[in-house]
């Protein structure tokens, strides 16, 4: 006889309490193998995909895409046990449990392969997840597919009231973007559709206003740059570099022939050998215990913009690292921030950040510490501007370069000398060479 188990929310670990269904990966009815994962959703740091414990049918689902649970709510039940009706000697399906409830710990057993077995009279649960077509995550518009892949951006879109249908993407093959439908909404703004989960108790928005709630992702980044304002007594300094011999140098090296290297894992290979002369910097501060508490690895954090927003995956052990090992790791985590697969883990544990915000075609910015660090060293665009070089007036590459800094870990004097070790090596790679 099946017994019918249910599966909840797991901890999913970094202290935090919930996360939105962002789609279902199983229907009521479905044949799930042990660790096969159910559900995607979206925390505070990441999205991730929950796999399941236990193997069995399917009989239950609880919520709909774009709830919101807590840690411990019901996610799914199971009958373990129960046959499926395939014809003759049908297999059993399995029973045991892998016992494993947190995301990224499971067997290495592949999923078995679904099977829709009938759904026993009297079993309530969610309706069955919207059919897709062969491009995951895209809907089934009444005339065809809708080309939308993020669920973030369906969300958006019927939180708003605004019937996809009537866009045209600017994405790849006409891919919908979350920016087009913000420009639509820009350009003529809908009432909310009534469909939209209730929101917390907020201002009412005026005509011509789109109020967008600070949760999920956009939230815990508000949260950790207020905080970081709130408690860090941070200064900046900046100063400008003839970025030309680094550049000669990386194109010397990619026409040498192996792996590419990138642009961003030069700048860390100087970062960490900056941070083993100045560790100062590559701390932070328990305020509770009033100390300086300084780390002997570097786990180096790089912004990234993404369509879910600004996320710091970080490298672990950046120092220990060569630039081809700095670039595979950054391309690893930058598609997997992309794709919105980064784990909370690849998110957090950083102990220094590297900005290179010049991708935006900005020459500098004043950058603001990612909390707990301790600093933060921003890089602006490389571009031809007139420049002394061996003191007559040339065309270089020149950059801009600026470290904000806890003043609680250090006084200028330090910081000062980490910005201008950084420039030197920007300058004349040489000087790197000769401290490794």
């Amino acid at each position: 006889m099946a017994q019918v188990l249910e599966f909840k929310l797991p901890d999913l670990g970094e202290g935090l309490t919930e996360a939105e269904i962002v789609r279902w990966l199983v229907e009521i009815g479905d044949v799930v193998a042990i660790d096969q994962p159910v559900v995607e959703v979206e925390t505070a740091k990441a999205m991730v995909e929950v796999p399941c414990p236990y193997g069995g049918v399917v009989t239950a689902r609880f919520g709909e895409e774009g709830t919101e649970l807590p840690v411990g709510a019901p996610l799914i039940t199971v009958a373990v046990g129960e046959r499926a009706p395939s014809g003759g000697g049908a297999e059993e399906a399995r029973t045991e449990s892998s016992g494993n409830v947190l995301v990224g710990y499971g067997t290495s057993e592949a999923p078995a392969r679904r099977r829709r077995v009938r759904q026993e009279p009297g079993v309530s649960g969610a309706a069955p997840a919207t059919a897709v077509n062969g491009r995951a995550g895209v809907p089934e518009a009444e005339d065809g597919p809708l080309p939308v892949i993020s669920p973030l951006v369906r969300r958006l879109a019927r939180q708003n009231g605004l019937d996809l249908r009537e866009l045209t993407g600017s994405g790849p093959d006409g891919l919908i973007l979350r920016a087009d439908v913000e420009y639509a909404l820009r350009a003529a703004p809908r009432p909310a559709a009534t469909e939209a989960p209730a929101p917390r108790p907020a201002a009412t928005a005026t005509p011509g206003e789109i109020r967008t709630p600070l949760k999920g992702m956009r939230g815990a980044v508000a949260d950790k740059l207020s905080r970081s304002r709130r408690e860090i007594p941070d200064a900046t300094c900046w100063v400008d570099a003839d970025a030309t011999e680094l550049m000669r140098a990386r194109t010397a090296m990619n026409t040498a022939g192996g792996p590419k290297i990138s642009l961003l894992a030069l700048l860390a290979r100087i970062c960490t050998a900056a941070l083993a002369r100045f560790p100062e910097l590559n701390s932070t501060v328990d305020a509770q215990a009033r100390e300086v508490v300084q780390f002997d690895h570097v786990h180096l954090g790089f912004a990234a913009q993404t369509d879910r927003g600004l996320v710091v995956p970080v490298v672990r052990d950046a120092h220990a690292r060569d630039a081809e090992s700095l670039s595979a790791e950054f391309a690893r985590l930058t598609e997997a921030g992309r794709t919105g697969t980064l784990t909370p883990g690849e998110l957090t544990g950083g102990t220094f950040t590297l900005n290179n915000y010049g991708v935006f075609g900005v020459d500098g910015s004043t950058p603001i510490i990612n909390h707990p660090e301790a600093a933060m060293l921003g890089v602006g665009r490389i571009v031809p501007k007139p420049w002394v070089h061996e003191g007559e007036l040339a065309v270089r590459q020149v950059v801009q370069l600026s470290l904000t800094f806890d003043h609680r870990v250090c006084d200028g004097g330090t910081a000062g000398g980490f910005l201008r070790y950084v420039a030197d090596c920007v300058e004349q790679p040489t000087v790197l060479l000769r401290t490794l």
